[in-house]
């Protein structure tokens, strides 16, 4: 994993953080919510490919 994927993540998360907030704070908890959920569907699509890759390593060293 390099640290380009790590800063993408933090960016990401910082980012959905301060909207969540913005929208808490103007009484709309439910887009908040939407905001944190879109958040981490798209954080878990970003590192979807790393495990795929991890995978592959594991079953070249194991022979599978």
């Amino acid at each position: 994993m390099d640290t380009g994927l790590i800063i993408r993540i933090v960016g990401v998360g910082i980012l959905v953080a301060v909207c969540a907030i913005i929208l808490n704070k103007s009484g709309r908890d439910d887009q908040a919510m939407l905001v944190g959920l879109a958040g981490l569907i798209i954080v878990l699509l970003m590192i979807v490919g790393e495990i795929g890759e991890l995978f592959d390593k594991i079953s070249d060293v194991f022979g599978l």
